[in-house]
């Protein structure tokens, strides 16, 4: 076109450099397409084109104007020629590309037999030919651009590693990868490509997948949908995965782009920290906050529909002693043990957990109203029942008992805190009453847990402050009347609270473990005031101190005794320790062994209130003990109960057998010391002898005592 529209209006010369110049520049593309489509054209490839570029223009721009009859023959030859190399390399190179290659070399081909057959005439027929040609070559190309889009955008989504897909507003998969193909339990993505989504899963239905669709087509929603889900597959597996949705617009039509994340690690890891957070890994039933949690949605769900609930705090008594003697591991084994135990006699609605230590909870829920106190008990008797069987660990039998206190919705409390506090302090009121007990909260109880914890409070500081002394009560010999021993006793006068009873501040004592602190006080006063008797008219005189079981348990103890001891100058025969019959139950070993050490320093040891609570001559002989102290409840009735007259002999006699000596508590009347002395018992004590007195009273007693003896 340029040569003969431009015959008119260019000079000759310029018209043969356009030419060679667009010759050029047509040979120059083509090829440099070529390589490109072929991925070997590189930025540094693009000096050397330029510079042959401007030397091929050249070239023919001389040779044009050398040989002038050459030019539209040279023309469509060079270019044919051109275009023939590039069809061939395209169409050995890539499958893809054999379209647009078989177009160039047909184009090329008919560019080269038209030179050598064209002539001005037969223009036309060849630029309708080569228009033909060029317009097939665009759209071959136009097809590999395409292509080759769709190739990389294929390659690109299979590079992912989570699933991908892209459905129509009908639910038909129109594009997918394969990693979506592998999740959803498919070969390939052309497995899934065409159909509809409810054909992916069986359990997927049209309407759940078209009100999907329909929340993309929402005002105001915020991209990309996000949310998890659980899939069950074809083959029955389930699949956790997140979907994060996005809209798809092409051509005008709205589509769904879906990515699926594979959570199935994740949903591991979360269901590990759902464990640790909820579930108690020694017994593997609910913890504290777990307990609270579904414990306050019981009590919401009974407050809606006028039903009841039941809490019981259950408490393992003696545990502490299996874990101080077997170790740590073996009362882990219990704990599980205890905790099936109870889960096998619980109902299949109520909730098991182990609130803490050797502390367990059971939730009775959506119990008639009327009905929880009776289901309550039903329930308790079950699992102290459960509890009272022996337990088989590590070749050891170990038998425990368990102390239940219960409070009731909305009886006891209205909220779920409350339940489990007056259900907590009613189980310390069945400890108090002895083992395998059940109480039921009633008011009185959280006064006395209130006053427990004012007298907590402000024993906390009663040591440092000096507010505790000791008073002793003569114990004397039964034949003479002269003191023997004196029991040291310990009182408290209060700042805050002024005078408190022992039996009000000691069991407190006791449950917060000051006792330890407060016994070694005793210890060390007690041993300090036989030093100062010494040389006066007591010198003689052992001292009787109670020891709780938690200063047996206590492993400086017996170092404790031995410094006390040694610091004032005493033996060991001097000091004697009492002991109740709750310290030698279900021994375990270490008190034996304690005892055992204490004995080895001259210390001796007295079982006190004997004949009351769990009574068992066992004890006598296991114990290796030195005196029998007679409770007072025996005493008391001496001389008006044949019963009790019998008792008391039965009990002298069996210590004499032993070797025991014998010490009568609670004597208030000169018929009962009578009595007592012609049984033969040892020692007198009571209100009849004396009250306990300061020390300088005592003195006073003593030499009295020793003038009427005289």
């Amino acid at each position: 076109m340029t040569w003969f529209v431009g015959a008119k209006f260019l000079p000759h010369q310029i018209r043969l450099f356009i030419c060679a110049l667009m010759l050029t520049a047509g040979m120059v593309g083509y090829w440099g397409g070529t390589q490109y489509f072929l991925g070997d054209l590189r930025r540094r490839h693009l000096r050397g084109i330029l510079i042959a570029a401007a030397a091929l223009t050249g070239i023919f721009y001389l040779l044009w104007n050398a040989y002038y009859d050459l030019v539209a023959p040279a023309t469509a030859s060079i270019s044919g020629a051109v275009m023939l190399w590039m069809g061939v390399r395209l169409v050995q190179a890539q499958q893809r590309y054999r379209w647009l290659g078989y177009t160039l070399i047909a184009r090329g081909l008919f560019n080269i037999v038209s030179s050598i057959t064209l002539t001005p005439e037969l223009y036309l027929v060849w630029f309708a030919g080569t228009s033909l040609l060029k317009t097939l070559s665009m759209l071959g190309l136009i097809y590999s651009v395409q292509d080759e889009i769709q190739q990389r955008y294929a390659r690109t989504i299979d590079s992912l590693s989570h699933g991908f897909l892209i459905r129509d507003r009908r639910g038909y998969v129109h594009v997918a990868n394969e990693r979506c193909a592998s999740l959803l339990g498919f070969d390939s993505p052309s497995d899934l490509v065409g159909k509809h989504v409810c054909e992916l899963l069986p359990d997927l239905t049209p309407a759940i997948a078209d009100a999907y669709f329909q929340r993309f087509e929402a005002k105001g929603v915020q991209y990309p949908l996000t949310e998890t889900a659980t899939f069950k597959l074809h083959n029955g597996v389930k699949l956790p995965v997140e979907m994060m949705g996005s809209p798809y617009i092409e051509r005008g039509r709205l589509y769904c782009l879906i990515q699926l994340i594979d959570i199935s690690e994740r949903k591991k890891k979360d269901d590990m920290l759902y464990r640790a957070a909820r579930i108690d890994p020694v017994t593997g039933f609910f913890n504290r906050h777990a307990l609270s949690v579904s414990l306050a949605q019981e009590v919401a769900g009974a407050a809606a529909a006028g039903r009841e609930c039941a809490v019981l705090f259950l408490d393992l008594d003696k545990f502490k002693r299996v874990n101080d003697s077997f170790g740590h591991a073996i009362g882990d084994e219990l704990l599980r043990q205890t905790a099936h135990r109870l889960y096998g006699v619980l109902r299949p609605d109520d909730v098991l957990a182990r609130f803490g230590g050797d502390e367990f909870i059971v939730v009775m829920p959506d119990l008639a109203p009327g009905t929880a106190e009776q289901m309550a008990t039903e329930c308790a008797e079950r699992v102290i029942g459960a509890i009272a069987n022996r337990f088989d660990l590590s070749h050891h039998a170990i038998a425990l008992s368990a102390s239940v206190g219960v409070a009731c919705y909305p009886l006891h409390g209205s909220d779920s805190d409350m339940l489990i506090r007056n259900a907590d302090i009613a189980m310390y009121e069945a400890k108090k009453a002895g083992r395998g007990e059940l109480r039921f909260f009633n008011d009185a109880m959280n006064a006395a847990a209130k006053e427990a914890l004012v007298i907590d409070g402000a024993l906390r500081g009663a040591i440092e402050a000096g507010e505790f002394t000791l008073l002793y009560q003569p114990i004397v010999d039964a034949r003479t009347g002269k003191p023997a021993k004196v029991e040291a006793l310990l009182r408290w006068h209060s700042a805050a609270l002024g005078w408190v009873a022992p039996d009000r501040f000691i069991p407190v004592a006791e449950d917060s473990g000051m006792i330890v602190a407060i016994g070694t006080w005793v210890l060390n006063e007690a041993c300090r005031q036989v030093a100062r008797w010494r040389d006066g008219p007591l010198g003689g005189l052992t001292i009787s101190i109670n020891v709780s079981a938690w200063q047996l348990a206590d492993p400086a103890f017996v170092g404790l005794v031995e410094q006390a001891l040694a610091s004032n100058g005493l033996d060991g025969h001097r000091l004697e320790l009492e002991l109740t019959e709750r310290v030698l139950i279900d021994d375990g070993g270490q008190v034996r062994a304690v005892l055992r050490r204490l004995r080895a320093l001259g210390v001796s040891m007295s079982l006190d209130d004997f004949g009351t609570g769990y009574s068992s001559l066992s004890y006598l002989t296991r114990f290796q003990l030195n005196t029998l102290k007679i409770d007072r409840a025996f005493v008391m009735d001496i001389e008006h109960s044949e019963r009790s007259n019998s008792l008391v002999n039965a009990i002298i006699a069996m210590g004499h057998s032993l070797g025991l000596r014998l010490v009568a508590e609670g004597v208030e009347t000169a018929g009962q010391a009578a009595i007592l002395e012609t049984m033969g018992c040892h020692y007198l004590q009571g209100y009849y002898l004396s009250r306990p007195i300061a020390p300088d009273e005592l003195l006073r007693f003593a030499g009295a005592r020793r003038l009427s003896a005289s």
